[in-house]
């Protein structure tokens, strides 16, 4: 068994911690008694919290309270950069501690967060002082399967005894004490529990291509009903069509025993599993969850957003439409039972998983009051269901769409369209599309694209053909319309308000080397093992760092749940480092946006979110809005960009607002006015 190291720097924690068997937050309702006991504040994942010290009269008057470096720092990189240089992925997925993407935690006085190398630690809410710090020493054990990277930890209390939980890059749900930091050791062996065990093709002793590990976790458990349930990342980049599959487990939170496991990928004799034609349920993977969960505590059911089954872009060796892959799947948390689902793509070849958690939010429909959740996702829709049944609250239609190009592969004919609420972004692409802001552009973008197959939202990929198309734009991108940040919803007015970019991809592929081990007729370029030559394909490009589209490049949308209808959209920012361009500075441009896509955080007076500039100097900056228009109320600047999503507590009678930033060493701050 590996050494587990855990540093008590201050014996003071169980008196700070006094507070920490308090009333658990009701679900859907926003975060209570001034903490944040959830991801997204609450089981529901609404990231709303009633507290109003901090509003338009003062938010201008933040500052920093507090700075907290992670804990990462201690550790030597050396060694771990060198092994992931040898993968072959480069720079963009470089080991770091820069990744300290996480939200945290607020219980009776204390926050709980973790670092991108799987550390936990608990901290002062009001000095920032480190109580504890807890290190499963997972780096060890090899690379994980996408960046060292993790987005929080999970409380659970039973008013005598309260534990932290968070998941590893090597596999592993780990428990700890709330107030010592101490491996809970009745949860699994001795505080960890391994998650591979019973996965088909997880096993410890084979790593992917790359020789990264192939199943981990990188976003927080949530446990409601004394049950853990918890995302994975699996390895996406396959060159092989085996891959492990991405089944759920719900564990036991006291004695980490796995009291049921739902199979996303259907075996056998399972409801779903005739969607995977010619047996391709044997040895297909990934069909994760990768992103938050959400729970109605009241219902006992558990909602998974799942993903895109292996590889995310080409699905010749899979046929069918997939499930429970790009699904809504709601379970009872208690015995894993599914209960509704609903796939919003089937047989994906877009990488349009569901990024983020639903949220759910009560909403009145035609005088009707639904019990509601709403899932947004990459393609810029907002699917918007009865949570208890399933049913949606507006028409979904199956509509046409175009038929597969790659050799090998069936395309759904249809795709689910919500005629209620609208597309929060823009779908597919067109010539009227393309950046028009003088002639003399707009005929650089035209050449730009001229190589290229445009159309609308689920053309599908194309192979690149020398002296001839180079492949499809896709829009939204695969990095989505909405991603990870998600979403945030005001429980009081059924408001959803909804980040998300206005980007493009376009995929190459190649077919992996036998002699490598590869077996796939196609798989992505990002997937080619070091020393197997370079990316075919081009993406379309425009001279100079000019946009290819229209603007804006991110805004923000207020959806009104109760009609289905937009409120309001703005554009995040007025993209000034694009604007002072030579091309366009004379020119008399609207806000362009393209100044992030943070995470939203909804009080009782303001929409909280984080820009990348627009603050002195065109720094990154945190901005309040007003719920009802998305008028920019006030700004205050950040030391660095923002990293997670933010969140509010109060302390002492103090509200704060924390979140995580960038530099050399990543830092969790605490704004309050003075």
């Amino acid at each position: 068994m590996r050494r587990q190291s855990i540093r008590v720097v201050d014996v003071c924690v169980c008196l700070l911690a006094l507070g920490v068997f308090g009333s658990s937050a009701r679900a859907q309702t926003g975060a209570t008694d001034g903490e944040w006991r959830s991801y997204g504040g609450d089981l529901g994942s609404t990231k709303y919290s009633p507290l109003d010290q901090i509003d338009e009269t003062n938010f201008a008057d933040l500052r920093i309270a507090w700075r907290w470096q992670s804990v990462d720092r201690t550790i030597d990189l050396a060694p771990l950069r060198q092994r992931y240089a040898e993968t072959g992925l480069g720079t963009r997925y470089a080991i770091g501690i820069q990744f300290l993407n996480a939200t945290p935690l607020m219980v009776g006085g204390v926050l709980y967060l973790s670092t991108p190398l799987y550390q936990a630690a608990a901290i002062d809410a009001g000095t920032g002082e480190t109580l504890w710090a807890h290190d499963p020493e997972s780096f060890l054990a090899g690379l994980p399967p996408h960046r060292f990277n993790s987005r929080g930890v999970a409380y659970w209390t039973d008013g005598a005894e309260a534990r932290v939980l968070w998941g590893t890059g090597d596999g592993y749900l780990v428990a700890v004490d709330a107030r010592t930091g101490r491996p809970s050791r009745d949860f699994g062996d001795n505080g960890r529990v391994d998650l591979r065990e019973g996965i088909p093709r997880a096993g410890r002793e084979t790593t992917d291509h790359r020789g990264r590990q192939w199943l981990g976790l990188t976003s927080p458990p949530i446990v409601a009903h004394d049950v853990v349930v918890t995302p994975t990342i699996i390895s996406d980049y396959p060159i092989t069509k085996e891959a492990p599959p991405g089944w759920i487990k719900g564990v036991d939170v006291r004695t980490g025993a796995t009291k049921w496991t739902f199979r996303t990928v259907p075996q056998a004799d399972d409801f779903g599993v005739e969607t995977w034609l010619n047996d391709s349920w044997k040895y297909s993977g990934n069909t994760n969850v990768w992103s938050m969960l959400s729970v109605d505590d009241e219902l006992g059911y558990v909602y998974l957003p799942t993903g895109t089954p292996s590889n995310d872009y080409y699905g010749g060796h899979r046929l069918g439409d997939n499930l429970f892959a790009e699904s809504l799947v709601a379970l009872d948390i208690e015995t894993g039972q599914r209960m509704w689902h609903f796939q919003m793509v089937h047989h994906g070849l877009w990488d349009y998983d569901n990024p983020a958690a639903p949220n759910l939010v009560d909403i009145t429909v035609d005088g009707r009051r639904i019990k509601a959740v709403a899932q947004v996702t990459k393609q810029g829709f907002t699917y918007v269901f009865d949570r208890a049944t399933g049913d949606p609250v507006w028409p979904i239609d199956e509509r046409p769409v175009p038929p597969a190009t790659m050799p090998g592969d069936v395309a759904s004919p249809t795709q689910p369209f919500p005629t209620k609420p609208p597309p929060f972004e823009y779908l597919g692409v067109t010539i009227d599309d393309l950046v028009d802001f003088t002639p003399e552009i707009r005929a650089m973008a035209v050449e730009a694209v001229k190589n290229f197959r445009l159309g609308p939202i689920y053309t599908p990929p194309t192979l690149a053909v020398e002296g001839g198309l180079q492949g499809t734009i896709q829009r939204p991108s695969a990095g989505g319309g909405a991603n990870w940040s998600g979403a945030a919803v005001d429980p009081e007015t059924g408001l959803l308000y909804v980040p998300s970019t206005n980007a493009i991809s376009v995929l190459n592929y190649f077919t992996p080397d036998p002699a490598q081990g590869g077996n796939l007729q196609y798989t992505w370029t990002a997937a080619r093992p070091p020393g197997q030559g370079s990316p075919g394909g081009q993406q379309p490009r425009m001279p100079q760092g000019l946009p290819l589209l229209k603007p804006p490049y991110t805004r923000t949308t207020a959806i009104d749940l109760n009609s289905g209808e937009h409120a309001w959209m703005v554009p995040n920012g007025d993209g000034n480092r694009l604007r002072n361009h030579p091309l366009l500075a004379e020119l008399d441009l609207p806000p362009l946006g393209g100044d992030g896509r943070g995470g939203p955080l909804v009080t009782k007076t303001l929409l909280i979110s984080a820009l990348t500039a627009g603050g002195t100097d065109d720094g990154p900056r945190l901005v309040a809005r007003d719920k009802a228009t998305g008028e920019e109320i006030a700004s205050v600047d950040l030391p660095s960009g923002a990293l997670g999503t933010p969140m509010t507590y109060l302390h002492d009678g103090t509200q704060y607002i924390a979140l995580t930033v960038g530099g050399d060493i990543p830092e969790l701050i605490a704004l309050a006015v003075p």
